[in-house]
């Protein structure tokens, strides 16, 4: 099995290698691993000891950086090594300054895994939420090196829990430690007889009310609001601009909208000028003139606090793969309206039963939400007020799987 599931991994890289020729993504993914394991050597010291963090992208990555700042900070003598899955993640945070080696993952081949953790002192390796490298693991485990997931979260359709996911399960075994999101993760790992797990809930809540507490203020964004009501659009698709922009010249005059898409490519950002109007600007030719309903973000990295501003917000993704992160969002007690695919997220669940969050599913829900929440203030301070305390009730993991690691790490 080991042996196919290898193939496979050999066939995924083939396949990006032949998109890279036209796909600048691909293209980055592929470069990104040019001599990797060189670049990484330039950056070991004899006698240091070192504890491994992997996220596939930029998300899982602010789920595992308080751990990373809070093993920092109580063992500093650490070095820190950082892979990443993906571009999007590798590309902005490449500089990150806790980190003290920085890079792709190489592919999850046996080859490439003895050489990443022979070549690293390695005492700890924690993977965040869904990354699951087999042949990582099992040379984890023939190395006695403890491995842990941070912020795991389990689904039925994974292949764990079906008749064919013996090989699957018996790396899961091997796992030292699940630090899990939800009471389903741990119903389905008790279901195969994983039992090494504590529900610690989701680091990311303790990264976002922190960024909430020490939130950066924005005079383009302060100036553009001008103490109107302001709706905040963050992540937006294709799919979710079709349905949005039309809503936008139905707005009360006195609305401001603050358009942040996913794509913030030329192209892209070009494209939504064309179909809101003329009566926006970008927010990197911002001219400090009161004349402007739409403010487009055409850069990556200020999203998250621009939500401070919002008095709701529409997160995108939800008509496409997946709702993009509403957490940033409801740290700062900002409702949030999103698409019908949200289902794995249980944070959009738990606030879409509890009245912070809005669930729409078409053209005609998405306006009749948005007027709702224009026309009801107290709807509105209602789901902040849900939004905030359940933001309160979520932190504290990072100090729970603190606790568990001293004994480890001390």
């Amino acid at each position: 099995m080991r042996s196919v599931y290898t193939i496979s991994i050999k066939l995924y890289t083939l396949i990006i290698w032949l998109a890279a020729r036209f796909n600048p993504k691909a293209a980055k993914w592929i470069d990104g691993r040019k001599n990797v394991f060189s670049k990484m050597k330039e950056k070991i010291q004899p006698d240091e000891k070192w504890i491994w963090f992997h996220a596939a992208s930029l998300g899982e990555f602010e789920q595992g950086r308080p751990l990373i700042e809070a093993i920092k900070k109580t063992w500093p003598h650490y070095r820190i090594l950082l892979t990443f899955f993906s571009p999007s993640g590798y590309e902005v945070r490449k500089n990150y300054e806790l980190a003290d080696c920085i890079s792709y993952l190489p592919e999850d081949t046996p080859a490439n895994a003895r050489k990443l953790i022979h070549l690293f002192d390695l005492k700890a390796i924690f993977f965040i939420k869904y990354e699951f490298w087999f042949n990582y693991m099992n040379e984890a485990k023939l190395q006695h090196i403890p491995l842990f997931f941070v912020s795991a979260k389990f689904r039925p359709s994974q292949h764990f829990f079906s008749f064919y996911g013996g090989w699957f399960r018996r790396h899961l075994e091997a796992v030292t430690h699940f630090f899990i999101q939800d009471e389903i993760s741990s119903n389905l790992l008790k279901s195969i007889n994983i039992h090494q797990f504590t529900v610690t809930g989701d680091t990311r809540f303790d990264r976002v009310l922190r960024l909430a507490q020490q939130a950066d203020k924005f005079p383009v964004a302060e100036h553009f609001k001008a103490g109107n009501p302001l709706i905040v659009v963050g992540s937006s698709w294709p799919a979710d601009e079709k349905l949005l922009f039309p809503i936008f010249d139905k707005l009360p005059s006195s609305y401001k909208i603050i358009v942040a898409p996913h794509d913030v490519s030329e192209k892209h950002i070009a494209e939504i000028e064309k179909k809101i109007g003329g009566n926006s600007i970008r927010y990197t030719e911002y001219d400090f003139k009161d004349s402007h309903k739409v403010l487009i973000i055409n850069n990556i990295g200020i999203l998250s606090q621009l939500y401070q501003y919002a008095d709701f917000a529409y997160v995108g993704g939800g008509f496409g793969v997946a709702i993009h992160n509403i957490q940033e969002a409801v740290t700062f007690g900002c409702p949030v309206i999103i698409g019908p695919k949200h289902k794995n997220f249980t944070e959009a669940v738990d606030l879409i039963r509890l009245g912070g969050v809005f669930e729409v599913s078409d053209a005609d829900s998405m306006e009749k939400v948005f007027f709702e929440l224009i026309s009801d203030e107290g709807l509105r301070q209602k789901a902040s007020s849900v939004c905030k305390t359940y933001v309160e009730k979520q932190t504290g993991a990072t100090a729970l799987i603190l606790a568990s690691l001293t004994k480890l790490l001390s």
